[in-house]
């Protein structure tokens, strides 16, 4: 891509608030952003072939929206982590295996999307972030759910699609948490702790294509529980 064609995304973005330059074939960040870095709430660089971000990615004091959708991120860096105002980061499709050690710091996050990535556990930074809505881990190499799960702030986790054998009974603790989503993994059922169903928060346990027939899973003391939360929930929505 030209200098000018970078150039107008500059000058656009100056005005809007807004850079978004996807499938362009990058393979880094690109530096002349950091002209913008008081400018900048959203960031949008899906698409391409960025391998990593530079530490000038905590600059973007006003930065609400990072989206970097299918790169070849492998890591990110702790700077990531000074970003106050961050409420969506999108990171599906990277090669990441975890998060840095300061990610509870981004005290605005709501919403992150790691589905696609080479996760191999739920990384224990997100317990500290207060205003998690959704958390996509979906996709990953995780085998099992630690006990810390039960501090996460999340309304909704999906783990579908990993590895997972085993589940802390604290997931039942987690004290918003209503929507989780734990299709194909290698569950057996007498591994599933009976409090998901007879006394949590969660309203929508889906759990289709694990070691399991799913009408086990009506057999099990709590499941009427479980259906008083998840009828209440729809016709809430209804």
């Amino acid at each position: 891509m030209g200098n000018s064609a970078l150039k107008a995304h500059l000058e656009t973005a100056q005005k809007t608030g807004v850079f978004q330059l996807t499938g362009k074939g990058l393979t880094e960040f690109p530096e002349e952003l950091q002209k913008l870095t008081s400018n900048l709430r959203t960031i949008d660089l899906s698409n391409n072939k960025i391998e990593l971000l530079p530490p000038l990615i905590g600059k973007f004091s006003l930065l609400k929206s990072l989206v970097l959708n299918n790169n070849k991120l492998t890591a990110l860096p702790e700077e990531l982590c000074k970003l106050k105002k961050l409420e969506t980061l999108h990171l599906n499709g990277n090669h990441l295996k975890q998060l840095p050690a300061a990610f509870g710091q981004l005290a605005a996050l709501k919403t992150l999307n790691l589905s696609g990535n080479q996760l191999r556990t739920v990384p224990t930074q997100l317990c500290g972030l207060r205003h998690l809505d959704v958390v996509d881990l979906s996709k990953n190499q995780i085998q099992n759910v630690p006990d810390s799960v039960g501090e996460l702030q999340a309304i909704e986790l999906n783990l579908n699609q990993n590895q997972i054998s085993q589940i802390s009974v604290q997931i039942s603790h987690c004290p918003r948490l209503k929507v989780l989503r734990l299709e194909e993994n290698c569950l057996e059922l007498s591994m599933l702790p009976q409090s998901i169903l007879s006394d949590s928060q969660i309203s929508l346990l889906a759990v289709e294509g694990n070691l399991f027939e799913i009408k086990k899973l009506r057999e099990l003391d709590g499941y009427d529980k479980y259906m008083e939360r998840f009828t209440a929930t729809k016709k809430k929505f209804a």
